[in-house]
């Protein structure tokens, strides 16, 4: 599986038609179509076509795919995060649970918080999504293009690489992201409260008090989360899109194949990386004492036994149901609005090559 088969569709068809489609051939004249996606653009034989898109158009493609996507899924990220913070290092039935689901969650703040509070961090949230997503994307679109993902194993170290890199250098908008969306009024209130004005004055406070260290705080739990959930969903998408086409549940051009493919990659990612997810929320949020250390845990391996010693093992798939339902629609969103919006560069850079051919050509017409 490649980078570029996430969404393999015909150009003519739905964007979300199966990737069971044949080889794309380009007439000799001007197109008039779409340009078909990367996948199937890099096997036609044409000196004219390029292997990958500018480096940095792609990584605002990416970023701009995943804020998109970001805008309509935040207050479930904001309710995931509750979730999580509920009943820190206590045991079950020891603590006031203000939050009982998905749904009550998320009315428990709409009515508390206003509107306003379900999209809490939105702001960071932007910045990190397209931070880590152009990342991301990018260098896995990058890694697809050159033929590291063809070889085996080549997609999920590829998608892994990406992933931690993007988690890496986006981790302080994740830290601030994580302790906006956690504030709120003392009668909801769960995990510390760092009390920031904004999204402005958490950069700066963080700053002021910790130094530039302690704005890549909770990393290392950010590091390995990520890993796994790109490694998961680069990995899982485009094979279960191929599965679900195979068995032909649904007309070939139907959107509901993208779907239910999103959706089955989204519980494979759920169950893997909900673990990692609890971890990094704590590490991020948890208070630091005089010397910038956590109040609450020394680094990943620490709060992972403490989770588990106090909370039990499901303690660490707390907030999974908003998990699962943010990751299906972000899934979905992300990867189509990133592969439309590279099939159109992709469309532009080609019509370019195209017209400075027919200039060539005729320059050399004239010449003659």
């Amino acid at each position: 599986m490649t980078g570029s088969q996430l969404l393999n569709y015909p150009a003519t068809d739905s964007p979300f038609r199966s990737p069971n489609s044949h080889s794309i051939q380009l007439p000799s004249v001007a197109m008039t179509s779409p340009i078909p996606p990367l996948s199937q653009a890099a096997t036609v034989t044409s000196p004219q076509l390029p292997l990958a898109l500018w480096p940095p158009l792609d990584f605002a493609l990416g970023s701009l795919s995943c804020c998109g996507a970001c805008v309509f899924t935040n207050p479930l990220e904001v309710v995931k995060t509750r979730l999580q913070l509920q009943g820190e290092l206590r045991a079950r039935g020891t603590y006031q649970r203000h939050y009982r689901g998905v749904v009550q969650a998320l009315w428990v703040v709409g009515r508390t918080d206003g509107l306003r509070g379900l999209q809490k961090g939105l702001s960071a949230g932007l910045l990190y999504q397209g931070l880590m997503n152009g990342v991301r994307l990018g260098f896995y679109s990058y890694c697809d293009a050159v033929g590291v993902t063809a070889a085996p194993g080549g997609s999920l170290m590829s998608g892994a690489i990406a992933g931690a890199l993007g988690a890496f250098i986006a981790s302080p908008a994740y830290l601030v992201k994580t302790h906006l969306q956690a504030q709120t009024v003392e009668a909801i209130a769960v995990g510390h409260q760092h009390n920031h004005q904004g999204v402005s004055s958490a950069f700066a406070n963080i700053y002021w008090r910790e130094g530039v260290v302690g704005l890549w705080r909770g990393v290392n739990g950010a590091v390995p989360r990520v890993m796994v959930g790109s490694a998961t969903q680069l990995a899982t998408f485009s094979s279960t899109k191929e599965w679900v086409a195979f068995l032909q549940w649904y007309s070939p051009n139907s959107w509901l194949v993208a779907l239910t493919a999103a959706c089955i990659s989204g519980v494979a990612v759920t169950i893997t990386m909900t673990p990692f997810d609890v971890i990094s929320t704590r590490l991020y949020n948890q208070p630091v004492d005089e010397h910038h250390s956590g109040r609450l845990y020394q680094g990943f391996s620490d709060c992972l036994v403490k989770v588990c010693r106090t909370e039990g093992v499901l303690g660490l798939y707390k907030g999974m149901g908003p998990v699962f339902f943010r990751l299906c629609p972000h899934t979905i969103l992300s990867m189509l609005f990133w592969d439309l919006m590279r099939q159109r560069a992709f469309q532009d850079v080609l019509n370019q090559s195209r017209r400075e051919e027919d200039i060539q050509s005729i320059l050399d017409d004239n010449g003659s």
